[in-house]
């Protein structure tokens, strides 16, 4: 097979109604579709281009959606028919292959996780301390994977912030402030180690990827071509690498131009 086109979805292929960054006069906004809706109402949203631009991808490549989603989570995304075969979800905990997670893979990653990386169970206590009662308002378990907390995020103090980080790599944990959600994984679950399991069994010559946040490092690493927005924690850790393009333009309108770049990167290359 050729080319694999693997990209995580929040706040780089479809974003909430709070991200879309839309500065223009309403009447010049683009035209948007619904991308996912959540207990009744609409939650997300990609451009009408940015969907046409993906359905035409698809006819060209593997579309390999790649999230910090839980497969629950996951499965409320909308894309243009018929649903992707292969999806990596969980920050890679998971790979779903026709929906279903391929089991022998997890057990793999989940071995290596007992062996390199502290109980999740110890993790979950350091965010439940009393002591960040003040900011940490809720914590949720994924997968029995990692962990992520609904934060304050005004109230978060950056030294707390720094000092869990290092508390939590030396445990062999990472951590990732996206929007009001703190991520705390291990570091053996990364998006790059799926992209790189998926693209040897697929076979694939060429990885294109796309992402936003500091939890998407691993999956750039992973590609020959990547692309981010100008937005989002790379935006402001201002990472940069050699396979990488920063976007021209910022929220939804930066998901439609990953798409446009991507699509007509596969063109050049002759897939």
């Amino acid at each position: 097979m050729g080319a694999i086109v693997a990209s995580d979805l929040d706040r780089t292929l479809v974003y909430s109604a709070r991200a879309l960054a839309l500065d223009t006069p309403d009447e010049l906004a683009p035209a948007l579709v619904v991308s996912e809706v959540y207990q009744g109402a609409p939650l997300s949203f990609m451009t009408r281009e940015a969907e046409r631009l993906l359905d035409g991808i698809r006819t060209r490549a593997e579309f390999v959606p790649v999230t910090t989603r839980t497969p629950a989570q996951y499965a409320r995304i909308a894309f243009p028919a018929p649903r992707p075969r292969y999806a990596i979800v969980s920050n890679g905990g998971t790979i779903l292959v026709d929906g279903r997670p391929d089991e022998d893979r997890a057990a793999r990653l989940r071995a290596d996780v007992a062996a390199s990386s502290a109980p999740l169970d110890e993790i979950d206590a350091v965010l439940r301390d009393p002591a960040n009662a003040g900011w940490v308002l809720r914590v949720h378990e994924a997968d029995g994977l990692f962990l992520y907390a609904i934060v304050d995020r005004e109230a978060v103090p950056t030294d707390w912030l720094v000092e869990l980080g290092e508390r939590c790599h030396a445990l062999g944990w990472t951590i990732s402030l996206q929007g009001r959600k703190l991520y705390c994984v291990p570091e053996p679950v990364t998006k790059g180690r799926a992209v790189d399991e998926l693209r040897e069994r697929l076979g694939a010559s060429l990885v294109f990827a796309a992402g936003d946040s500091l939890l998407d490092r691993s999956l750039i690493e992973a590609a020959e071509i990547a692309y981010r927005p100008a937005h989002g924690e790379l935006e402001d850790a201002g990472y940069g690498a050699s396979n990488l393009t920063v976007t021209d333009t910022r929220g939804v309108l930066a998901g439609e131009e990953i798409l446009r770049r991507i699509s007509e990167a596969l063109t050049s290359s002759g897939a």
